[in-house]
């Protein structure tokens, strides 16, 4: 296929396409655009709930002519014009969910019922899910010891830098960002020297750096004053809370320097407690302690690429309202579909019939 027809596909060229199924078969398609490579298997694992056995999905990176990639990318690149109930992107709901409408880009996302973000910041935060990384633990060493509770953790964690966020998000909002650019802020909000056995030393200095630049933004905008609060409040609304602001925190930095930082550290220890337990049981057995030792090293996976297949996290209360717009689009494709069906003749199509573009 040309590279000008490909430019010519959309939704309406595919709803167009489904006429021409043959009799009986009312199977829908939905082609969905995605980021990157590491967007497909989130996406798919989405999707996978709403497939049925005359529906499903189609997940793809948005081109198939070049490199080219990210959330501008998968909404074409025109703000959404060629996209349509055949058609769909889902993104990264990144800070424009925040921004709710502040800037052009961000208005089109939210108001597009083509465009399906995560309302968390990215796919990363819901793989970082805070009641799912023990079982992340388990999968990555085979070892079902809780020797961390992470869902403590990133609460702590939130609460100490909820505060900031906020001021962040008021700063992207008000367009003075250049105040304190994202990687400024998170800079800020990162874990430094974790000891998992007394995390606390590593979150009270987290609190230190962060209280001090909350005190510096007081004092040099304090055109603020007063107007944080209903922010605050309109936060809330949008799901954000001082307990799981971590989920709308850049999720690739939350993912590498907050969860990571300790998820590491607990699965070196749940090995060497299983690799322990087992130089215990195989004492004056060498041959069999080596084997047993060797067939536990090979059915390990690496923490981090379990992390990133994490999909227990479909229980997050933020993941409901990403669910129902699915659901929505979903309901609006059976719609169209009934008007196709309803509106096409049981006669077969001339020989000589064409799709209009």
């Amino acid at each position: 296929m040309s590279k000008r027809l490909t430019r010519n596909i959309n939704s309406k060229f595919l709803e167009a396409a489904s006429r021409l199924h043959p009799k009986g078969n009312n199977k829908k398609k939905i082609v969905v655009y995605v980021e990157s490579y590491s967007d497909i298997f989130f996406w798919r694992s989405v999707l996978d709930d709403f497939k049925r056995d005359d529906l499903d999905f189609e997940v793809m990176l948005p081109s198939r002519n070049d490199l080219s990639r990210g959330k501008k990318q998968a909404m074409m690149n025109s703000l959404g014009k060629n996209l349509g109930k055949y058609m769909i992107a889902c993104v990264d709901a990144d800070y424009d969910y925040m921004l709710q409408g502040a800037s052009p880009f961000s208005r089109e996302m939210l108001n597009n019922p083509f465009v399906i973000h995560t309302y968390a910041y990215s796919i990363e935060n819901y793989q970082c899910y805070a009641p799912s990384l023990h079982e992340v633990c388990v999968m990555s060493t085979l070892n079902d010891h809780q020797i961390f509770d992470f869902e403590e953790y990133l609460k702590l964690y939130s609460n100490i830098v909820y505060e900031l966020f906020v001021w962040s998000v008021w700063l992207y909002r008000k367009q003075l960002y250049k105040e304190m650019p994202l990687n400024t802020f998170l800079n800020f909000v990162s874990v430094e020297k974790l000891n998992i056995m007394n995390p606390v030393d590593a979150l009270e200095n987290l609190r230190h750096k962060v209280n001090r630049k909350v005190a510096w933004m007081q004092q040099n905008y304090q055109e603020a004053k007063g107007k944080l609060t209903p922010l605050k409040e309109e936060l809330e609304q949008l799901g954000v809370t001082k307990d799981n602001t971590y989920m709308f925190i850049q999720g690739h930095h939350v993912m590498d320097n907050v969860v990571m930082a300790a998820m590491d550290p607990v699965c070196t220890m749940l090995r060497r407690e299983r690799e322990k337990e087992i130089k215990n049981l195989g004492k004056g057995h060498k041959q069999q302690t080596d084997n047993e030792l060797a067939s536990y090293n090979h059915s390990q996976c690496s923490v981090d690429q379990m992390l990133k297949r994490n999909t227990d996290f479909k229980d997050a209360p933020i993941y409901k309202k990403l669910e129902e717009d699915i659901r929505q689009l979903v309901e609006a494709i059976d719609e169209v579909a009934d008007e196709i069906k309803n509106n096409t003749s049981d006669e077969t199509p001339d020989k000589d019939a064409t799709i209009t573009f």
